[in-house]
């Protein structure tokens, strides 16, 4: 390598921003630090791979600006381009292209400057309140079902009820579901009925005029009147004590409600989105939920599983949060240790996605080195994996020769699609998060 190469090198490689190049075929050539930071992928692992691994295949729209690039010499770029991470997250990024040349002006392949736009989206979505489905990460089979569903009732004005435990992500959900509806746009109100003492319930939800109590100075508008042409999100609805139940079932069937102290009704247009982590069912069965109520509710019923039960969305949660709490605290992503990614994965998340996010921040405030170890996570977690450490097997040979067969099973997947993960995960019939834990775990190298 020519002195000025190396040199060249060494300067992009300290720059913050995500570089990369590749040859004429969109082979990758060279990877620098920040773009590592950005995907997740460590340079000796994608170097001479297709770029197709880090962009959305063949057919994403950066993949032909690249080509075009090289083929004409003539400079593009992105500005709302998308990546996939090392763990199958899907990540903003803007993108500028160019033409590299040789000592003779013949174009021998490209080069990508890349900026990760988390932050900024995450900004302007907090300035929108508008959410996408990229604030909910899934793969598993539960979580795309969900994704699924959603998608089809979401056009519709259909009343939901969204049922899960605490922590799952029903406030999140019930805000894709209106930023992807068709009143996008107008208001989406959430009323948290276990928060509002049950005195203040009623003139929350339905306002009030002048005179209707002491105190009430002059009118007041109601949250389902603040709604009015968008959404309203009723959460924790198996808190609504009995009394208001018979109010909020009129809503639903006349769309009209009285305010309190008013001789007149108001007509509103809206739809109902409610939520709860008990069972409405059984608090139908028990009196405590009226069950005409129940019924208008359950039109649609979504139930978000428990963190313990979507095991398999795991990695990727936890890099998506990792990667949004940092671009959110300006500093660097920092890696995970395997030890640290062990305890992680094998804990049971009582309080699921919450808990998970809370344990994350954590980390992040303790953890000033650019590796997350085991010492960083909350203490109560490190003492579990501790005393649940499993004892040593009764037969090592038996777990030994498994291993050693998956091994070479590996290798061989490897060996014949050229050292390319995406198409050895395929062929393995597993994702590449696994297949990268696999390859890390039996100290498999090219």
């Amino acid at each position: 390598m020519h002195y000025e190469e190396r040199s060249l090198k060494i300067i992009l490689d300290n720059l913050d921003v995500g570089i990369f190049t590749v040859d004429r075929g969109c082979h990758i050539a060279f990877f620098n630090t920040e773009a590592e930071k950005i995907v997740g992928y460590n340079r000796r692992d994608i170097l001479g791979e297709p770029c197709t691994v880090i962009f959305d295949g063949e057919d994403a729209q950066e993949i032909g600006l690249l080509k075009d690039t090289i083929a004409d010499g003539i400079s593009r770029s992105s500005r709302q381009g998308r990546m996939i991470t090392r763990d199958g997250v899907t990540i903003p990024v803007r993108a500028n292209f160019i033409a590299l040349r040789n000592e003779k002006g013949t174009v021998v392949g490209g080069l990508a400057m890349f900026h990760d736009l988390t932050l900024v989206q995450q900004l302007k979505q907090v300035m929108r309140d508008r959410y996408t489905f990229h604030d909910m990460i899934g793969r598993s089979p539960a979580m795309e079902k969900i994704f699924e569903m959603v998608n089809v009732v979401a056009g519709t004005d259909a009343t939901i009820l969204i049922e899960g435990a605490t922590g799952t992500g029903k406030d999140i959900l019930s805000r894709v579901i209106h930023s992807i509806s068709p009143r996008t746009g107008k208001p989406f109100v959430k009323v948290n009925c276990a928060a509002i003492p049950d005195n203040l319930l009623e003139s929350e939800m339905f306002g009030y005029v002048k005179g209707a109590f002491t105190g009430a100075e002059k009118d007041k508008i109601g949250r389902f009147q603040e709604a009015d042409g968008g959404t309203i999100f009723l959460d924790e609805i198996g808190d609504l004590p009995l009394s208001l139940q018979a109010k909020l079932l009129r809503v639903l069937e006349d769309k009209e409600f009285y305010r309190l102290g008013s001789p007149h009704t108001i007509k509103v247009n809206v739809r109902i989105i409610s939520a709860s982590n008990r069972n409405l069912k059984k608090l139908v069965e028990k009196r405590l939920f009226r069950e005409d109520l129940y019924y208008r509710l359950n039109v649609f019923r979504i139930e978000l599983p428990e963190l313990k039960d979507r095991r398999v969305d795991l990695p990727i949660l936890i890099g998506h949060i990792l990667r949004r709490l940092c671009a959110v605290r300006g500093v660097r992503l920092p890696e995970v240790s395997e030890e640290a990614m062990a305890i992680l994965l094998n804990y049971i998340y009582p309080g699921n996605v919450r808990e998970l996010e809370n344990i994350l921040e954590h980390t992040l405030i303790i953890c000033q080195d650019k590796t997350i170890q085991t010492r960083h996570l909350p203490e109560y977690l490190q003492a579990q994996y501790i005393s649940s450490k499993p004892s040593p097997p009764v037969s090592q040979k038996h777990a030994d020769a498994d291993n050693n067969r998956e091994r070479d099973k590996i290798i061989s997947a490897l060996r014949k699609y050229g050292w390319r993960r995406f198409n050895a995960a395929r062929a393995l019939d597993m994702d590449r998060t696994t297949l990268w834990r696999k390859i890390k775990k039996y100290g498999i190298v090219r």
